[in-house]
């Protein structure tokens, strides 16, 4: 007897079929002074691009600003939704958050939706600027030495660079 996988065991290829209409790269506006680009990929563990994956940032709290004529905001602030390509890239603009009032370095709240996962994996990022911050982090604190720097971000070319991978060599650390 061979049991197949149904719909609530694996993502499969809803997550670009439902979820298309809902990203939203841009956390800021571009042109806002503070706005940083951030690029990675998401890699598969045999180092391939995801191409049918969804990243999502969290962060906050930030002011968003009024919707459309005034109105309330239709996203929450300080977040961010992006469908990977078909090299696994995805792309946001957003703010460097406010350091938490747990003395913690200013970081976002990554949250990976891939086929094959039958839950989301949530990470963080940390950014390259801050070492003093970082390392005084207590989350940050608490991952091994080796593996501290899969959770940094890194500046190339004016932008900011966070590769997330799901399994293998240099796999990001997820927390549960």
């Amino acid at each position: 007897m061979s049991l197949l996988p149904t719909a609530s065991q694996t993502v499969g290829p809803y997550v670009a079929i439902v979820l298309a209409s809902g990203e939203r790269r841009e956390i800021v506006e571009p042109s806002n002074p503070a706005a940083l680009r951030l690029r990675g990929h998401l890699y598969d563990g045999a180092g391939a691009g995801v191409p049918d994956g969804l990243v999502e940032l969290w962060y906050g709290p930030e002011d968003p600003g009024p919707g459309a004529n005034g109105s309330p905001p239709t996203w929450p602030a300080g977040f961010g939704r992006c469908l990977t390509g078909p090299d696994g890239g995805f792309s946001f603009v957003l703010t460097k958050p406010h350091a938490g009032s747990d003395a913690g370095a200013p970081h976002v709240e990554v949250l990976v939706f891939a086929r094959g996962l039958l839950r989301s994996l949530r990470s963080r990022m940390y950014f390259p600027d801050e070492a003093g911050r970082n390392a005084t982090d207590p989350v940050l604190g608490a991952v091994g030495e080796e593996r501290r720097d899969t959770l940094v971000a890194r500046s190339e070319g004016g932008e900011l660079r966070f590769d997330i991978r799901l399994q293998g060599e240099h796999e990001t650390v997820f927390f549960g």
